[in-house]
């Protein structure tokens, strides 16, 4: 009888995760424009390994790949770069030491 009640309870497993497969693996609508979105946004498979495969053999390539990245964003040695150049009065002020007292009393 145990026996019986685990065969069922393993057929039971069975049956759902095979369902549950089917109803991941139903096809859905996408519009051709967001295709296009989706296909030029995430890269493909076969360049995302590859380019992780030549970071592994050229640390170089894989460094030169991070800098293209940020300079596609607008950073340009860590810093955020902007179209226009600094406004007037906003130039930033080093802060000044105080000065020590010449007049000692001693």
């Amino acid at each position: 009888m145990n026996d019986l009640i685990g065969i069922g309870f393993i057929a039971m497993l069975l049956l759902a995760a095979v369902f549950g497969l089917m109803y991941l693996s139903k096809p859905y609508d996408v519009t051709t424009e967001e295709f296009e979105k989706r296909a030029h946004e995430a890269p493909s498979l076969i360049s995302a390994g590859m380019s992780g495969l030549q970071k592994i053999l050229d640390p170089a390539a894989g460094k030169a790949m991070e800098v293209q990245e940020d300079l596609k964003q607008g950073y340009y040695n860590g810093e955020q770069e902007s179209g226009d150049g600094p406004e007037a009065g906003d130039e930033q002020k080093k802060p000044t030491k105080p000065q020590a007292d010449t007049d000692s009393y001693g």
